[in-house]
C-alpha cells in the first residue's frame, strides 16, 4: 500500500511541477504583464465553481458586469492579462484601450474571431455571425446590399405605423398602462418590426406578437428535454422553433420568392438577401436554403432581442431621470411641433433621441465582451496609470477579449462614466471608445436598421406618453440608489437583458 501511495504521490508531484513550469513559461512570455493569476480558467465549467472571485483560485464565473472598469483600474493599465493553470496554462488579454481595440478590429488576419464559440448559433444553418475567412466574406458580400437606404426608410415607416397601431387600437383610451416587465411591450414591438421590415410580412398585435421564439431556452436546453415540454416555457419554445424549422415563416418564403413567376419589388432584408444571392455572378456559389435560413435566423435574433432589451433599459433610465425625459420630450416637440407622425427625413434632426439611445447603449451594451484570438505572435500598445507607454507581447494562441464594458466605463474617454448623461453624445464625442456594434470589417451590418427602429420607437412613445416607475408598496421606503439598482438589474443571456422593469406609461 505504501509503495502504491508513493508512486501516486510522485505522479501527482510531477504533474504539479509540470503545471507550474508551463505556468511560469507563459507568464514570462508576456513579460509578466499585470493581471490575474488563477488556478481555474475564466470560461468553461471550471469557471463557474464560484461566481465570485477568489484570489489565486478564480476570477469568478459571472463577474464581468459588476467589475466593469474595475480590473483595469486595479492593475493600472487598460490591457489586463489573465493567466490560468488548469486544465492547461492559458492566457487571455482583456482590452479597454480604444486605440488597441481599433488596431485589433482592423487586423482581421492577425486577430480573427474564434468561430467555435459561436457554433451554437448554427443550428438553423451556417451564417455571417458564426463564420470567418472565405465563408464570412461571401456572406457579407451577399448580405450587405440588403441593408440599403430603402430598407432603412421601410424600417422607419413601418415602425411608426406599428407604434401608432399600438396607441390607437391596443392602448386606446387608457390613461395609464401598467406593466410588470417592460419587455412584455418592447419584445412584441421589435418582433412586429422585424416581421415586416425584415421579412416583408405584416403581423398584427392580436396574432403573431404572442409567439416569440425563446432563443435562450432553445440554446441551453437539450433537444430531448425541450421536446418533453417539462415547463410551459419549454413548450412555447419548442412550438416556436418547430414552426420556424418547419418553414412556416422561412423555407416557404424562400421557395415562394425564389421560384415566383413574377418578381415583386421589395425592400425588406429577406428579399434583399435572396436577390443578392441570386445575382452572384463571379463564380461564387449561391446561398443554399440552409445558409439562407441560418442568416435569416441571425437577423431575426439580432433584429428583435437586442432592440427590445435596449429599449427596455432606455425606458427604465428615463423613468428614473424624469428631467432627462422632459428634455427629450421638449426636443421632440421642437422638431415635430404638431401631432403628426414623424417622418424618416426628420430622423437626423432628432439628435436628443439619438443621444438618449446611445447613452443607454454605452451603459448597457448588448454584448459586454467581444472575443478574438491571436493567430500569430503580436504586440499591443497601451499606457499605464502614470501615462507611461507599455508594449504588451501577445503570444500566438492567446485569447483577446475586447472589453466593451471596460471601454464604455473608462474615465479616460468618458467623464463621470457611471452617470446617465445623454448630453455627452451631443457634439464631439470619442467614437473609437463606443463599441456596441463592434468595429472594423466585422462591425454590425444591421446598425442602421437597429438605430432607425429604436429611435422611431423611442420618439413615438415619449411624444405621446410619460414613463414612470410602477409604484409597489413593498418598495415605498427605498432610496433613489436602491430603486436604481433594483430597476436596472441585469442578467446575461444571448445579450444583456433586464431582470424586471416594472413601468407605467401615462398618456400625455
Amino acid at each position: 500500500m505504501s509503495t502504491t501511495l508513493s508512486v501516486l504521490l510522485s505522479i501527482f508531484l510531477l504533474y504539479c511541477a509540470k503545471k507550474y513550469i508551463d505556468f511560469r513559461a507563459l507568464v514570462k512570455s508576456i513579460h509578466d504583464h499585470p493581471g490575474y493569476r488563477t488556478l481555474l480558467p475564466t470560461r468553461g465549467l471550471l469557471a463557474f465553481i464560484s461566481t465570485k472571485p477568489i484570489r489565486g483560485i478564480t476570477r469568478g464565473g459571472s463577474n464581468g458586469w459588476k467589475r466593469k472598469y474595475q480590473d483595469f483600474e486595479d492593475y493600472g493599465t487598460d490591457i489586463v492579462s489573465s493567466i490560468s493553470v488548469l486544465p492547461k496554462a492559458h492566457n487571455i488579454f482583456l482590452v479597454a484601450d480604444a486605440a488597441a481595440i481599433k488596431e485589433i478590429t482592423l487586423s482581421r488576419a492577425q486577430f480573427p474571431k474564434p468561430v467555435k464559440q459561436y457554433a451554437v448559433l448554427t443550428f438553423f444553418g451556417k451564417n455571417i455571425v458564426a463564420s470567418e475567412g472565405e465563408d464570412w466574406k461571401r456572406y457579407r458580400k451577399i448580405a450587405a446590399p440588403a441593408f440599403s437606404e430603402r430598407n432603412n426608410r421601410l424600417v422607419w415607416e413601418e415602425t411608426v405605423k406599428i407604434m401608432a397601431d399600438l396607441f390607437e387600437n391596443v392602448w386606446g383610451e387608457q390613461k395609464a398602462i401598467t406593466v410588470d416587465h417592460a419587455v412584455d411591450i418592447t419584445l412584441p414591438i421589435a418582433l412586429l418590426v422585424i416581421g415586416v421590415a425584415g421579412f416583408g410580412r405584416r403581423m398584427t398585435w392580436q396574432e403573431d406578437s404572442k409567439l416569440l421564439p425563446d432563443v435562450f431556452v432553445k440554446l441551453v436546453t437539450p433537444d430531448w428535454l425541450l421536446k418533453l415540454g417539462v415547463t410551459e416555457r419549454m413548450k412555447r419554445a419548442n412550438l416556436a422553433f418547430q414552426e420556424l424549422e418547419a418553414c412556416r415563416y422561412m423555407l416557404e418564403m424562400i421557395h415562394a420568392r425564389r421560384y415566383a413567376e413574377k418578381k415583386e419589388e421589395r425592400y425588406d432584408l429577406f428579399s434583399g438577401l435572396l436577390d443578392a444571392s441570386e445575382e452572384e455572378s463571379d463564380g461564387q456559389a449561391k446561398l443554399t436554403d440552409r445558409e439562407l435560413l441560418g442568416n435569416i435566423f441571425i437577423f431575426l435574433l439580432a433584429g428583435h432581442e437586442t432592440t427590445a432589451h435596449t429599449l427596455c433599459f432606455t425606458f427604465g433610465l428615463l423613468a428614473l431621470y424624469p428631467e432627462q425625459q422632459e428634455k427629450l420630450y421638449q426636443h421632440i416637440k421642437g422638431v415635430i411641433p404638431d401631432d403628426r407622425l414623424p417622418t424618416y427625413q426628420e430622423m437626423n434632426s432628432l439628435s436628443e433621441s439619438v443621444a438618449v439611445f446611445y447613452e443607454t447603449l454605452r451603459l448597457f451594451p448588448p454584448v459586454i465582451n467581444i472575443p478574438k484570438y491571436a493567430a500569430e505572435d503580436a504586440t499591443l500598445v497601451t499606457t499605464d496609470s502614470s501615462g507611461n507607454k507599455v508594449v504588451v507581447p501577445v503570444p500566438q494562441g492567446s485569447d483577446v477579449g475586447l472589453s466593451v464594458l471596460g471601454l464604455h466605463y473608462n474615465p479616460r474617454y468618458w467623464q463621470d462614466p457611471y452617470a446617465f448623461k445623454p448630453e455627452r453624445f451631443q457634439g464631439d464625442w470619442p467614437r473609437d471608445a463606443f463599441l456596441p456594434f463592434s468595429s472594423g470589417a466585422r462591425s454590425c451590418l444591421g446598425r442602421r436598421f437597429f438605430e432607425t427602429e429604436g429611435i422611431a420607437i423611442l420618439t413615438m412613445l415619449v411624444s405621446r406618453y410619460t414613463v414612470e416607475i410602477k409604484p409597489e408598496p413593498e418598495f415605498a421606503g427605498e432610496s433613489f440608489e436602491e430603486r436604481k439598482e433594483r430597476i436596472l438589474r441585469v442578467k446575461r443571456g444571448l445579450t444583456l437583458m433586464p431582470v424586471r422593469m416594472p413601468l407605467v406609461f401615462k398618456r400625455r
